[in-house]
């Protein structure tokens, strides 16, 4: 697609599809990678489907995994990905929000339609999500859906993690569902209200996301807390320009990550449990 159509079909619909960015042979290196990622995160974890909470049984969740599996930052800085992504925004350089692991396993749920940015506490609305399928992302494995135009509407939260009927439940019948194959990236802007359908296959949904935002944007005035500004004691009103979010387009090598701080905080403590982010050496 050529660049000024690209950004012009994301400033339309909030999201926009390139087909075969990844070269399919680098992305089953990317894959395995993440694969073992997800094993190792995950081996404490030996709960059936069906005993996680509603948010678990849409997908299993691993963010950071750039940080402590360093295999996996060719893709998470991959230079197409991340090009693209900046031009998406509007960046002379693009910083990593954090990146993630989302498989969804056989029989999972359907992801809640949500908007990305209400969870995070930037201030300003430049920010875009590579999505990135390993396996065929379709309607029997759960391929996602974008409502187009709706990342020009007002910030909503929904709260995904509690899981129930909600204001944003109603929008199922607007969105436009996508399916994609390996080596496909979609890129979605963080108020796109987006959602994906459940797993009716017999095999794990295995899908890679990073988030970026523009250079220079800052920490918002809200009391919401977050790992990739609390590390590195961002202020309200302050860059975000910590450790925790290098710069990820233009770069010469890949950033090595600062240590995790002791955290003394019960959601913390859980959240490494089950997996969702690293473990403190």
């Amino acid at each position: 697609m050529d660049p000024t159509d690209l950004k012009a079909t994301f400033d339309r619909d909030g999201f926009v599809v390139l087909r075969g960015l990844i070269d399919r042979r680098d992305l089953a290196g990317y894959a395995a990678a993440v694969d073992r990622a997800v094993a190792v995160r995950k081996s404490a974890d030996h709960r059936r489907l069906e005993e996680k909470s509603r948010y678990e049984q849409s997908f299993l969740q691993c963010q950071y995994i750039w940080e402590d599996f360093p295999e996996v930052r060719a893709l998470t800085f991959h230079p197409a990905v991340c090009e693209v992504a900046a031009r998406l925004v509007g960046a002379d350089r693009l910083r990593l929000w954090h990146d993630q692991a989302l498989y969804k396993e056989p029989g999972g749920l359907p992801t809640q339609a949500h908007q990305d940015h209400p969870y995070w506490p930037i201030a300003e609305l430049r920010t875009v999500t590579a999505w990135i399928p390993f396996v065929e992302a379709d309607e029997a494995t759960g391929c996602m859906g974008y409502v187009p135009g709706s990342h020009r509407d007002a910030p909503r939260y929904v709260d995904i993690f509690r899981g129930g009927e909600d204001a944003a439940s109603n929008v199922a019948d607007q969105a436009r569902f996508v399916p994609a194959s390996p080596g496909d990236v979609i890129f979605h802007h963080g108020l796109t209200m987006h959602m994906a359908m459940g797993n009716r296959s017999n095999a794990m949904r295995r899908v890679y996301t990073a988030i970026y935002f523009a250079d220079g944007c800052t920490r918002d005035a809200g009391e919401m807390r977050h790992p990739s500004v609390d590390r590195c004691g961002i202020k309200p009103g302050a860059a975000i320009d910590g450790a925790a979010t290098p710069v990820a387009w233009p770069i010469v090598d890949h950033p090595v990550p600062e240590p995790w701080p002791q955290i003394d905080d019960e959601r913390f403590r859980r959240g490494v449990q089950l997996g969702i982010i690293p473990s403190l050496p």
